[in-house]
């Protein structure tokens, strides 16, 4: 008989933060590795990820740490930057201080993506009540299914070693069997055990100012505060209940306020190099000396600290119990304030309270309370007294965990307090009992590990701690017995299920076509399957490459968690390449080095060789481009896509005849061949066959090209037949009806619709006002006046000389001085050629055009794209008085292909 393994069930005591990203790690990890899983999370909050930190709905309380370092995903740093960005907030940068209450609103919306994004194999539970005590039971020894057993292992646990499913007893009177817990509890609840008694038995201290309503009576009363603790909690209160006719009070042993961050970048260090037998006075010597260095060099002392931080949990280990006690009680609330910053503008605030006197500051502690008259005098151990209304504990979290819950562990040995009372013992996360071994399946992470890690309380710890966490609860994706995997459309196996790698294939036909819907087809196979790294490296590439709507940096994360996981080399090595690409990393280098490995893998082949769909290599020169096409050539034994690559190329060389056959061989087997296509239009065009190739090409347009993902381009060249037939009506009706932005937007705009305004006008085809506006409108002005590329900067510099922008061409021009060498050695100088043009300097525009025309080449794209420059110094020319050199011109420009526009234009010319 088959036993039946009944599905796994995870439990996640608490929802606040480190819960939160611990069931989002669980969501997305069991999806991608397809393991069923039951996840309930106990928690009596309204909401899943405020917690106590991220409740307050009070603007003034900022985060701690730049958005840049709050992300959910310690392979995604800039998630929660772009969540701002789509939620109200586009020009935040990951430098910005966000508000805990938005914090709290990504966490609860990230957790619920990722329980909708897991559905079918994930169900989540919500029970809004506590976990009052944790047992054990004595059900059998073996891992349930899809959970890892001790160490990390799926399967049957070693003898001894596993006492099954816990049970958690609940306040509401329920019983809940799992066969794991995390408990994600969050910081020791404060004690209160520093005030002496008068004042914890007095009705005007509050013990708890985050429980709500705890501070109601405070904000509707206007009486004097002492907060006893001047750390973030006792900041974030004293903004909250400022008020122009209240002195707020903070006092604690040293009297140390955090200390701000840095307006903006202080520079970065590498960490120190660390003695071999570390002491804690040997730390002391090294990290003061690190300080010093960043003061010397940076003027700033937070680059120092900043590059510890990697490296505090690793340090704190070194030291013995003892050198850490002394580590608390020297350096504690100095390192606490110096690593535990507030942001700029709280800083800003705290100092403007300080200096109106509305905040007072002092160091010592409370050595008496006395109530007179409703109010508290407190007096101070420095002598000073104050008479308050309210006295608020502001000391933080306390040092042993005492809640009900941990209290049982702690009584029955399940768990055991941690280092120097703090926290709890663990092992890489799981709770250690009275003897140090880990038996129960209890595990936990953030605060209540404080003692093993020291800093473990901030987001970017936490979240490495939940992604560990998956991994360990999770089962690693089963291997399943050798079968025969799905293949792509030229026979490279796929690691993924049939359902998927269907999805998959027509993605890649769409890509190869170049054709509409690729981003679709590949969305929906890793909706299919999650799991699977060359689906979204696929989605990564279209939206780097050719700006599909991509969340580029989350998909390029799934697809390095899924190569990790379920992937061959080919597929891991496509990942690297992609990965490259999107983070600019020797991304030209390592496609080629792929491709000589895997020379039919055809995605990275259409991303290496620039036609239409991708940039390509970046310095492949076309000889370098045609030799690889040679070079993969029986890897496709005549396939379509690799012949319409080859015919685009060939025309490049000028061997149009040649390029002609290709392109219909591959047309004559995939008539929805875009790169046949494109080849067939150049020939065309460089032929001087315009009538021919104008009717052609509307047909195919018409026709088969009405799926073309760059459907605008193909139009732009049936427009370049009509210019140079010198037809100005059906240039016009061309522009409205397939070129006008709206119809085409972004970097298409500028370099097709913008480029052919301009041709029209120097031809004389365009008469009235050119619509330039509108192609500058429809492109951002990052791309117009700091472009990534120098093709784009040369689209750039054209439809600005169009629309006679001569502060924007500047600014263009001063960023190509200081971009990559080609803008430095052709755009900057072209943008001065250009300005001399609007400025009605013709011949001085005519010669620095001129002596750019042997070196355009290098700035990419096709001649019939970069001959605009060409036309320029025509127009210079003839409004120059130079007739002799712009006749010159034309006959050569003749004798390379017939236009009637061209012999208008010589015949035009004076005598």
């Amino acid at each position: 008989m088959t036993e039946v393994r009944k599905r796994p069930t995870v439990a996640i005591v608490g929802a606040g933060a480190a819960g939160t990203l611990t069931a989002v790690q669980l969501c997305e990890t069991a999806t991608r590795r397809r393991t069923p899983l039951d996840l309930v999370l106990v928690d009596p909050a309204p909401e899943a990820g405020r917690g106590t930190a991220y409740a307050t709905p009070d603007p003034r309380h900022r985060l701690n740490v730049p958005a840049g370092g709050m992300s959910c995903y310690p392979d995604d740093p800039g998630h929660f930057t772009r969540w701002l960005c789509r939620h109200g907030e586009p020009t935040v940068s990951g430098a910005d201080f966000a508000t805990r209450h938005r914090y709290g609103a990504y966490l609860a919306d990230t957790l619920a993506q990722a329980v909708v994004r897991s559905h079918g194999t994930v169900s989540v539970r919500r029970l809004r009540t506590r976990a009052e005590r944790c047992t054990g039971t004595s059900e059998g020894q073996a891992g349930p299914a899809g959970l890892a057993g001790p160490g990390g292992q799926a399967g049957p646990g070693r003898p001894g070693s596993s006492a099954g499913p816990v049970e958690l007893h609940l306040a509401d009177g329920g019983l809940l069997t799992v066969d794991s817990a995390v408990l994600a509890t969050g910081p020791a609840a404060p004690t209160a055990a520093w005030a002496p008694p008068a004042l914890r038995a007095s009705p005007r201290f509050i013990n708890s100012p985050w429980n709500p309503g705890a501070l109601d009576a405070v904000r509707e009363d206007t009486a004097d505060i002492l907060l006893v603790g001047t750390g973030l909690t006792a900041v974030d209160l004293a903004l909250t209940l400022d008020r122009s006719e209240r002195t707020v009070h903070a006092v604690s042993r040293n009297g140390l306020l955090p200390q701000p961050h840095a307006l903006g970048p202080a520079g970065t260090m590498d960490a120190p190099s660390w003695p071999r037998d570390l002491t804690l006075d040997a730390l002391r010597r090294t990290v003061y000396r690190h300080v010093s260095r960043s003061v010397r060099t940076h003027g700033d002392w937070r680059p120092a600290l900043d590059s510890l931080r990697p490296h505090t949990a690793r340090l704190w280990r070194s030291l013995n119990p003892e050198e850490r006690g002394e580590f608390l009680a020297v350096e504690g609330a100095v390192w606490n304030t110096h690593r535990h910053r507030m942001a700029p503008t709280t800083a800003e605030s705290v100092t403007r309270a300080r200096t109106a006197r509305r905040l007072q500051v002092h160091a010592g502690t409370i050595a008496d309370v006395v109530e007179s008259g409703g109010q508290l005098v407190v007096t101070l151990s420095n002598g000073r007294t104050v008479r308050v209304g309210w006295v608020i504990d502001c000391t933080g979290p306390g040092q042993r965990l005492e809640d009900p819950l941990w209290r049982g562990l702690f009584e029955t040995g399940m768990a055991v307090p941690g280092p120097l009372g703090m926290g709890v013992a663990t092992r890489d996360g799981r709770l250690l009992d009275a003897q140090g071994r880990c038996v129960r399946p209890l595990f936990t992470l953030g605060a209540p590990r404080r003692g093993e890690l020291w800093e473990t309380t901030a987001i970017p710890e936490i979240r490495v701690q939940a992604a560990t966490l998956a991994q360990q609860l999770l089962a690693p994706p089963a291997r399943r017995a050798a079968r025969r995997r799905p293949v792509d459309g030229l026979g490279l196996a796929l690691s993924t299920h049939a359902e998927a790698a269907t999805a998959y294939r027509n993605g890649l036909d769409r890509v190869l076509k170049v054709r509409a819907g690729a981003e679709d087809a590949f969305a929906r196979a890793v909706a299919l399957d999650p799991g699977f790294a060359l689906g979204h490296a696929a989605l990564a590439l279209l939206g780097h490459e050719c700006g599909a709507a991509v969340d580029v940096p989350r998909a390029l994360a799934d697809a390095q968690r899924c190569a990790r996981e379920r992937a061959d080399e080919r597929e891991r090595s496509f990942v690297d390449v992609i990965t490259r690409r999107v983070q600019s990393t020797d991304g030209d280098r390592a496609l080629l080095r792929h491709l000589d490995t895997h020379p039919a893998d055809a995605l990275a082949l259409a991303a290496a060789v620039p036609t239409i769909a991708f940039s390509g290599v970046t310095d492949l020169d076309d000889d370098y481009a045609l030799r690889l096409v040679e070079r993969t050539s029986p890897a496709y034994d005549g396939h379509w896509f690799h012949t319409s690559l080859l015919a685009f190329l060939r025309q490049e060389q000028s061997r149009l005849h040649e390029a002609g056959e290709l392109a219909h061989r591959a047309l004559g087997v995939e008539p929805a061949s875009g790169h046949a296509v494109h080849a067939l239009a150049h020939v065309h065009y460089e032929s001087g066959t315009h009538e021919a190739g104008r009717d052609w090409l509307d047909r195919w347009v018409s026709g088969q090209g009405r799926g073309a993902v760059h459907r605008a381009h193909f139009s732009w060249h049936i427009a370049l037949h009509e210019l140079a037939l010198d037809d100005p009506a059906a240039v016009r009706r061309r522009w409205f009806a397939q070129l006008a932005p709206g119809r085409v937007t972004g970097v298409r705009a500028l370099v097709d619709s913008g480029s052919l305004l301009w041709r029209a006008r120097l031809s004389g085809n365009w008469q009235g006002e050119l619509p330039t506006s509108d192609v500058l409108d429809s492109v951002a002005c990052e791309v117009l006046e700091r472009p990534a590329t120098a093709f784009t900067a040369l689209h750039a510099a054209v439809a600005l000389t169009a629309a006679g922008d001569l502060p924007a061409l500047r600014r263009l021009r001063d960023h190509a001085a200081g971009a990559d060498p080609v803008q430095r050695e052709v755009v900057a100088p072209l943008c001065d050629a250009f300005a001399a043009l609007v400025e009605h300097r013709f011949h001085e525009a005519a010669v620095g055009l001129d002596a750019l025309l042997p070196v355009l080449r290098k700035v990419g794209g096709s001649a019939a794209q970069r001959e605009v420059v060409e036309e320029t110094l025509l127009f210079a020319l003839v409004s120059a008085g130079r007739c002799d050199a712009a006749r010159r011109l034309l006959d050569a420009r003749l004798d390379r292909k017939a236009a009637p526009r061209d012999r208008r234009m010589l015949a035009g010319l004076p005598g």
